[in-house]
């Protein structure tokens, strides 16, 4: 096994972050020939291009963002070392960037964190919400570890990425007192009655529209929204039934004081973590798939 010379990934490290080998020679007080050389021998070694020049300016490639990752971990790492040596506090927290699609409901997506924090205590959680496509354009950048869908990354998509199950739920259906009366002849008391609805271009509605026409059920759509949690802030107020993923059914009847009037394994929610790695290798994102397979979903 070949070893990793430290050195010229620390001369990469340097050129990476000042944006050129001019800036790092002057920071590295070495000559740019010099820099220039043992970026060249550090390509070699991994069998991969790093940079790429733009006009001036050198860009990191895919495998230099990978790289670069793995370089502020180990110049982290080597600082808290000798923090911890030297008898001062330990450095910078680890952090986890988690891209969130904002059609999952907020509950689910903390019941999926949740394990992440007890796992890694000192680890840092910074959150970005946004439409799946977006966020896939953010984790092909290196600027997230995890997506977190309900629905894979497609074809349509021209990002690499790998999609990891993590596990499938079924649907209740919830509604605040005024129409609990609906649980009587469920699911045909759902015809022309009020509901509330996920937007059109999500999953969850293309799943539940497939579900309401095969059970022969036309209810009255009084609202769609992207919010999962707005939707369900209108559901409380009686303002319609609305369905939510059965593994938080608990959670959603005591915070939003609503009751369930039926459920169906028919519609299934399946929960992807989205990463760009085929092997998921943050302790963080490894504990959330673990957690969730094993607990959060009852699967292995």
């Amino acid at each position: 096994m070949g070893w990793l010379n430290y050195h010229h990934l620390l001369y990469f490290w340097t050129v990476a972050r000042a944006g050129s080998v001019a800036k790092a020679s002057e920071e590295l007080r070495l000559a740019q020939p010099t820099i220039s050389t043992q970026l060249k021998q550090l390509e070699e070694a991994l069998g991969h291009k790093l940079f790429e020049r733009q006009g001036r300016k050198l860009v990191l490639t895919d495998v230099g963002h990978t790289v670069m990752r793995y370089a502020d971990d180990i110049f982290r790492l080597g600082n808290e070392l000798r923090s911890v040596v030297n008898g001062l506090p330990a450095g910078e927290q680890h952090r986890l960037h988690v891209g969130v699609t904002d059609v999952i409901p907020k509950l689910v997506v903390e019941l999926l964190l949740e394990p992440a924090l007890e796992a890694v205590p000192s680890v840092r959680l910074v959150c970005r919400e946004g439409p799946l496509p977006r966020l896939l354009a953010s984790l092909a950048l290196h600027e997230l570890d995890v997506v977190l869908a309900d629905a894979p990354a497609g074809e349509p998509i021209s990002v690499r990425a790998f999609n990891h199950l993590l596990g499938r739920s079924g649907l209740s259906f919830f509604a605040a007192a005024s129409l609990e009366g609906l649980r009587k002849g469920f699911p045909r008391s759902l015809d022309t009655a009020p509901m509330l609805m996920p937007a059109e271009s999500t999953a969850a509605r293309r799943a539940l529209d497939t579900w309401l026409e095969a059970q022969g059920l036309r209810p009255v759509i009084t609202g769609e929204f992207e919010d999962s949690a707005l939707l369900k802030t209108f559901g409380q107020r009686g303002l319609g039934v609305f369905g939510m993923p059965t593994v938080i059914e608990e959670e959603v009847c005591r915070q939003f004081d609503v009751s369930v009037i039926g459920r169906t394994e028919d519609i299934e929610t399946c929960f992807y973590a989205i990463s760009v790695e085929r092997r998921l290798r943050h302790p963080a994102v490894i504990a959330i798939a673990q957690a969730a397979r094993s607990t959060l979903f009852g699967r292995e």
